[in-house]
């Protein structure tokens, strides 16, 4: 047996209520386990000395718009100790996307959490600061949804967001592009006028 499936023949054991599906393919270990059962998981992963999983690699999504439930909120875990690797999946239905914070267990959740949210529209119940990280505040929608439309237009950046004039990064737009209507090559800066 090799030391991946122990990893989820341990996982089995101690959570068989909650595991929904197991994987182990080339050495490549797969969990799912409900929604409900996330951060019991979680804690177990870190804290058990069989598993010591100290290090949340990263946290992204799937989108399987035709599927329900339709998204899949997955973790990439990495113990030091054991060098081994695990991926932990959830499932997240379309009429509640929400899944539980795991900021508590690994700090470094914090960014990927809110990746997860701009880019899905996932919420994350019990975030420190639950905001944008890619997109901008004004941003409507979650562009990596499957169902998002891609020929939207949104403003480049709200001018809300510049209450001084000289900074609208806008107006350095339109210069450029005035520049680039006088012959002037591309990229090159308009001199500065003494007032």
């Amino acid at each position: 047996m090799s030391p991946g499936s122990s990893v989820l023949e341990h996982i089995r054991e101690r959570f068989s209520d909650h595991v929904l599906e197991t994987l182990s393919f080339k050495g490549d270990d797969t969990v799912v386990v409900e929604r409900d059962a996330l951060l019991s998981l979680m804690r177990f992963l870190r804290d058990d000395p069989e598993m010591s999983f100290d290090f949340l690699m990263d946290v992204t999504a799937v989108d399987w718009l035709e599927r329900e439930p339709r998204y899949e909120v997955v973790y990439h875990l990495y113990s030091s100790a054991k060098n081994r690797r695990l991926r932990v999946k959830t499932r997240v239905p379309d009429d509640d996307p929400e899944v539980e914070t795991v900021t508590g267990i690994w700090k470094g959740a914090n960014w990927f959490e809110r990746e997860v949210w701009d880019m899905y529209g996932i919420k994350v119940k019990g975030h420190p600061d639950l905001r944008r990280i890619l997109m901008y505040d004004g941003f409507e929608g979650h562009p990596l949804r499957k169902d998002y439309q891609k020929d939207l237009r949104h403003p480049t950046v709200p001018s809300l967001d510049f209450p001084d004039p000289q900074k609208d990064v806008r107006r350095v737009i339109k210069a450029t592009d005035l520049m680039r209507g006088s012959g002037r090559e591309k990229g090159a800066r308009e001199p500065e006028k003494d007032t």
